[in-house]
């Protein structure tokens, strides 16, 4: 029998594995760190089973000479990891969660321009007061920054802080992301961004006031020349600028047009205040420093300290700020290392700063945990669910059905449509999830459990939105096998929504035939 081919990023990785992991001192930084966490090996191209943990450091090597290649840990902390169980309720997970750290991700595809956002965000950390803080390179192209637990305050508002997870770390997320921005842009020359041109970037004139991106448009003054008529109008970009008098029907002539500057949030123009407005250019840093608060999710995984990295055959070192100035990737090269610890010894309530104006950041924008500022645009905007007095198997149309028996192919295309499907109906939380849950049991390879949980997370950011149309997407993976009523719809939930009325009908009709022979 021909053995697999495999890749040369899985062959160079597998020739430093056993001689890497057998270092006693990288044995140690993984292991100490590893305490009170979920770990999970990773084999190449799969992860191990979860939930796991090390006993002693020889359990590290002992996975290695089974094929691990890398290690990834939680940043939850538990009593006991091992007691985890899939499916377990909020009240359950709390009961074995004992904190967690507040660990930031930072992943750009460009090292340099991660170096400045981890620089940025260190920056807001000084600037709240805390001095201590670990920072190790991701092991390809960004970095982590991890504030302990301990930093934090035990209780906020009456409640233990071991208990809001993933609500808190999300909001202070959110808030660094903000700040660091600000920083960000003292780092970043216009003649850099170049490198960005496939990132989101606008240049234009913010308000001083909310730091939003102004409206901008010119304020004309229509003259009819032979009426006299006068007519002011915004005239936005790309927008029309000729127009006929509406009296006489002449063409109109430009008298003045100003450019003005208008804050829709402030409810400011530079017309009566032009000082309130000056040059910008915005960065979505959002998509730059490679910070998305989806990350902070339960039992959500990252690269342990002086774990090697798959793609990059590079180590997870551990850096100083100092260090991290002059970093280059030939320095986290598997040989001749330097260990330190990744986790600071810090004080306790360091953060506490940080929590308080996170919070009161939060709570003036308006955003928690699960919610997002996106203005959904297009087809969608106004869509709403449509809530059905019942929603029947039996009424679903042959694609969904299909995908609910268990799919080898297109996973994750088919677990969209669920998802936006059941939305779509008014299927309530509870039950969507039970349903999700139960239909990745039947797929031939089930997705990763913690892909399902991200992925609804995702979903309840937004508002729902339809599932894709019919045939073409679910063609892609052998789902569509159209009946004669699916020749009548474009879309799954019109299917139901139809074949609920011709049932909810029939019922009717048979009520009413009932009724009238009693009678």
């Amino acid at each position: 029998m021909e053995s697999k081919k495999i890749s040369f990023k899985e062959e160079r990785i597998r020739k430093i594995t056993t001689l890497y992991y057998s270092q006693p001192e990288i044995q140690k930084a993984i292991f100490e760190f590893s305490k009170n966490r979920e770990i999970c090996p990773r084999y190449f191209e799969g992860f191990g089973k979860r939930p796991d943990s090390f006993e002693y450091p020889g359990d590290i090597f002992e996975l290695v000479k089974r094929g691990a290649t890398s290690f990834n840990c939680s940043e939850e902390l538990w009593s006991d990891p091992l007691k985890i169980q899939t499916g377990m309720n909020e009240k359950q997970l709390n009961e074995l969660r004992i904190g967690w750290d507040l660990l930031i991700d930072i992943d750009c595809k460009y090292i340099d321009f991660s170096k400045k956002a981890t620089q940025a965000i260190l920056k807001v950390f000084k600037n709240h007061h805390i001095k201590n803080y670990g920072i190790k390179f991701s092991g390809n192209k960004g970095f982590h920054i991890i504030l302990p637990f301990k930093s934090f305050p035990k209780e906020i508002a009456g409640e233990k802080t071991k208990d809001l997870f993933p609500e808190l770390p999300r909001k202070i997320l959110a808030y660094v992301r903000f700040k660091a921005e600000e920083e960000m842009r003292d780092l970043i020359s216009e003649e850099e961004l170049e490198a960005f041109k496939d990132t989101k970037i606008k240049k234009g004139i913010k308000c001083n006031n909310c730091k939003e991106i102004a409206q901008e448009y010119i304020l004309t003054e229509y003259l009819c020349p032979k009426c006299f008529r006068r007519e002011l109008k915004k005239i936005f970009h790309n927008e029309k600028k000729e127009f006929k008098c509406p009296d006489c029907r002449t063409q109109f002539k430009i008298n003045r047009a100003d450019k003005i500057y208008e804050c829709k949030k402030c409810n400011i123009s530079s017309k009566d205040k032009p000082d309130n407005f000056s040059r910008h250019i915005e960065i979505d840093l959002f998509d730059l420093m490679g910070l998305d608060l989806i990350l902070i999710s339960p039992r959500h995984l990252f690269r342990m300290p002086y774990s090697l990295h798959e793609n990059s055959g590079l180590s997870s070192i551990v850096l100083s700020e100092d260090e991290l100035e002059k970093f280059d990737l030939k320095d986290a090269s598997p040989l001749n290392l330097k260990v330190k610890n990744f986790m600071p010894k810090c004080k306790e309530n360091e953060a506490d700063y940080l929590v308080r104006e996170a919070l009161d950041w939060t709570k003036n924008n308006q955003i928690s945990s699960g919610e997002s500022k996106e203005i959904l645009k297009g087809k969608y905007a106004d869509f709403k669910p449509i809530i059905l007095e019942s929603i029947k198997d039996e009424d679903f149309p042959p694609c969904i059905k299909n995908i609910l028996k268990g799919i080898s192919d297109g996973k994750k295309r088919g677990l969209f449509a669920l998802i936006n499907f059941f939305r779509s109906v008014g299927m309530n939380k509870e039950d969507m999830e039970k349903r999700i849950y139960e239909w990745n049991k039947k797929n031939e390879v089930p997705l990763r459990e913690g892909y399902l949980q991200t992925q609804l997370l995702w979903a309840y950011r937004k508002k729902p939105i339809m599932p894709p149309n019919c045939k073409e997407f679910y063609q892609g993976f052998g789902a569509c096998q159209p009946n004669e009523f699916c020749n009548l719809i474009k879309n799954p939930v019109n299917y139901l929504v139809r074949k609920n009325y011709i049932s909810n009908n029939k019922k009717e009709k048979k009520s009413t035939k009932k009724i009238n022979k009693n009678n």
